[in-house]
């Protein structure tokens, strides 16, 4: 009798080799996040008034991580899910062994391993190119990243519920995209939205894990002065308390209303 994990394992190396044979998806989950590493430099430099104190390059990285997470877990395995729905995969898989949270951990292992991968890898280069100091608080950049995860993987289960075809997963994810990126402070700063604006953000599914990862990485929230490793941990308690809720909301969302079988 196989084990879970031997399950999981089996399932993750089958749904990487058709990753790997999706041309489109392969190229979103790889090349879209860093085709858009020159963009992000020139906003940040454009922003270096509003974030005084703040590493820009330190925040470039940060940056791209964050929308790796989005286009390489959220908008792809919103497509996995949907396709492999389409193609009954998801409803056979039912039948056998395969429990529900291990078929959809399954289907999300590559996603998730490339998205950590692209993360790393970037991190590393940008560090040893543009002479990085090592994160103000490593432990907190981890939990950051595994929090993201934890909401993005059934955000896109999530949102499999709500799209047809493989072809309009472009569009039913759009929204969650653009707002993520526009008010998970990615791309906009908190400190120049306005009050009411930025404590809606800050509620947003992903704010408070990329919260921590901010912090994590530059010492800072956005709003308090840089602070060394033992500093950081008081003003990410709340985001971590926030991303653990929103982690737990998604995970029910998507249990409570993910699709195995394709609309009538």
């Amino acid at each position: 009798m196989t084990t879970a994990n031997g399950r999981l394992l089996a399932l993750g190396r089958a749904e990487t080799t058709l990753l790997l044979r999706n041309r489109t998806a392969l190229f979103m989950a790889v090349a879209m996040p860093l085709c858009m590493v020159a963009g992000l430099r020139g906003l940040l430099k454009a922003q270096a008034a509003q974030l005084p104190g703040i590493d820009l390059n330190a925040a470039l990285v940060l940056n791209v991580t964050g929308i790796t997470l989005l286009f390489v877990v959220y908008y792809n395995l919103t497509a996995a899910y949907v396709a492999r729905r389409g193609e009954l995969v998801l409803k056979r898989m039912r039948t056998g062994e395969l429990s529900d949270g291990e078929i959809l951990a399954g289907t999300a292992l590559p996603s998730v391993l490339l998205a950590l991968v692209q993360s790393v890898l970037v991190a590393g280069a940008t560090g040893v190119l543009l002479n990085l100091s090592a994160p103000a608080n490593p432990l907190l950049s981890v939990a950051g990243l595994a929090l993201a995860i934890a909401v993005l993987v059934p955000l896109a289960a999530l949102s499999s519920a709500f799209t047809r075809t493989v072809e309009t997963a472009g569009i039913t994810t759009l929204p969650v995209l653009l707002l993520t990126m526009a008010g998970s402070g990615l791309l906009v700063p908190y400190s120049v939205m306005p009050e009411w604006l930025a404590i809606g953000c800050r509620l947003l599914p992903t704010s408070s894990a990329f919260q921590v990862l901010r912090i994590g990485w530059l010492g800072t929230d956005g709003t308090a002065p840089v602070t060394g490793f033992g500093g950081t941990w008081a003003p990410a308690l709340p985001y971590l308390a926030g991303g653990v809720a929103w982690a737990l909301a998604t995970a029910w969302a998507a249990r409570r209303w993910f699709r195995w079988e394709p609309r009538r």
